[in-house]
């Protein structure tokens, strides 16, 4: 039974996505605050992290970065409805995708599908041989993108969207096709989930990620890895 992590302050809302979610099959962990959440997450991983942001001890960006730090598990932020703010800090810290407030129980658990079958992508071999793109080289059957034969640290999500680009190189990849073939879903997400990941994976791919040169932006299009 995969295991997921709830971090919520609200007893209400954790008592309730908590039972429509074990009602999915999962079994879930909750904690009320940033503290007990790291604790039962350095105690025993889960496979699955939901993080609200707004929690009364710590914040909820930290507690994100925290987790990021230590592991690739994937992370879904619960974010105020209107709150663009805390929507892209939250991807920004390392979070692989949110919902919005009020949850609807049947929406969280197909994030929650998609985020796990990403990870089974990411964990079996897969796609062509190894490929190079400048200093950057992407072995899509080990899992991994090394930078001058130095590998990245990057998340399982990240792994896949850098894969959809070396797979696609050249060619200029939209928002909603990035959000179908890396989230799994069309009409679910937005694009700041989009350019969210693609900045983090400039920061690491690139020696200048304000001026990238290797994962360009096409005004009006989309992204596009050079080759």
């Amino acid at each position: 039974m995969q295991s997921l992590l709830f971090v919520e302050d609200d007893d209400s809302i954790r008592l309730a996505l908590g039972l429509a979610l074990e009602d999915e099959g999962y079994e879930v962990r909750e904690a009320p605050d940033g503290r007990s959440g790291l604790e039962a997450f350095t105690d025993r991983e889960p496979d699955l992290v939901l993080l609200d942001l707004r929690l009364p001890d710590m914040s909820g960006f930290d507690v994100c970065r925290a987790m990021r730090a230590r592991s690739i598990v994937p992370i879904i932020i619960v974010t105020a409805q209107t709150d663009t703010y805390d929507l892209v800090v939250g991807l920004e810290a390392g979070a692989d995708d949110y919902v919005t407030k009020p949850v609807v129980p049947k929406e969280l658990a197909a994030r929650i599908r998609a985020q796990l079958r990403r990870v089974q992508l990411h964990e079996t071999p897969h796609g062509p041989r190894p490929t190079r793109f400048g200093d950057v080289e992407v072995r899509h059957d080990q899992g991994v993108v090394l930078k001058n034969d130095v590998e990245l640290s990057l998340t399982k999500t990240e792994f896949r969207l850098m894969c959809e680009f070396a797979e696609h190189a050249g060619a200029v990849l939209s928002r909603d096709q990035l959000l179908e073939r890396v989230w799994g879903y069309e009409y679910l997400g937005d694009s700041r989930l989009v350019d969210a990941h693609v900045r983090r994976l400039r920061l690491k791919i690139e020696d200048h990620p304000d001026d990238p040169k290797l994962l360009v932006t096409v005004r009006g299009l989309g992204y596009r890895l050079l080759t």
